[in-house]
């Protein structure tokens, strides 16, 4: 794995060392900047891998923040919440973070997030660089399978809907399915959906982080969450330098 750009905001200093702390001893290849302000840390104008951010600061909260980072970098920051209030969780979802921990902050469970987290950021970036061709009979065209976030059939078109835009093609479901691979999962008859994406789900749908909802089966409820799960939480993280 590259070295991994890693913002730790917070205006506690302690809680600040301690994350950089943790990191450095299980990340030999990672840069970690420190932020005392939400207002600080968006100034930086840097693109970061993965960001540490407090909910309760001065000035710009959390929350705040991590929409502005979200604005700036739409959905490539791996955003993990540190706060002390459980009840932020909700307003979490709204700017999909990765996850939520509470102070204080506990080693293991700092540990377990960390290499999910980090996990996640590979994924991101192995699928940035894989192309999707696909042929029809009058053309052919190359999506970035990062680029899609969805995949809805209409009779015996598709319709890709990418970050950009949507793009309909005579294709099928199965045939899409098979080409785009794991990392997507077929949630209804007429619905892939990157799991990359997913933000929030119920026994009846599935919440993107763009806000949009594809619909999810309830006989397929059961193996859609342990499929997801096993998504989120295993998984090689390549060959880089990490000690768990």
């Amino acid at each position: 794995m590259n070295v991994l750009n890693i913002a730790v905001c917070d205006d506690e200093e302690v809680i600040c060392r301690q994350i950089k702390e943790l990191i450095e001893k299980r990340m030999a290849d990672s840069c970690i900047d420190i932020y005392d302000s939400g207002r600080k840390l968006l100034a930086a104008e840097k693109l970061y891998d993965m960001v540490f951010l407090d909910i309760q600061m001065d000035g710009i909260n959390g929350i705040e923040t991590a929409r502005a980072l979200r604005e700036k970098q739409n959905d490539k920051t791996v955003i993990i919440f540190i706060t002390a209030m459980k009840e932020y969780v909700f307003e979490a979802f709204d700017v999909s973070a990765f996850h939520y921990l509470l102070k204080p902050i506990d080693e293991t469970k700092f540990t377990e997030v960390l290499r999910r987290a980090a996990w996640e950021v590979e994924s991101r970036r192995k699928q940035e660089q894989e192309p999707l061709l696909i042929r029809t009979k009058k053309r052919s065209m190359t999506f970035l399978k990062n680029d899609i976030l969805y995949v809805e059939s209409r009779g015996k078109k598709v319709e890709i809907h990418t970050k950009e835009k949507n793009i309909e093609i005579y294709a099928s479901m199965n045939e899409l399915e098979s080409q785009l691979g794991s990392g997507f999962y077929r949630c209804h008859r007429g619905y892939l959906v990157n799991m990359i994406y997913i933000a929030e789900y119920s026994g009846e749908d599935i919440t993107l982080s763009n806000g949009e909802t594809v619909y999810l089966s309830k006989e397929k409820y059961s193996e859609f969450v342990k499929t997801y799960m096993r998504f989120v939480k295993n998984g090689g993280l390549g060959n880089g330098s990490f000690i768990w």
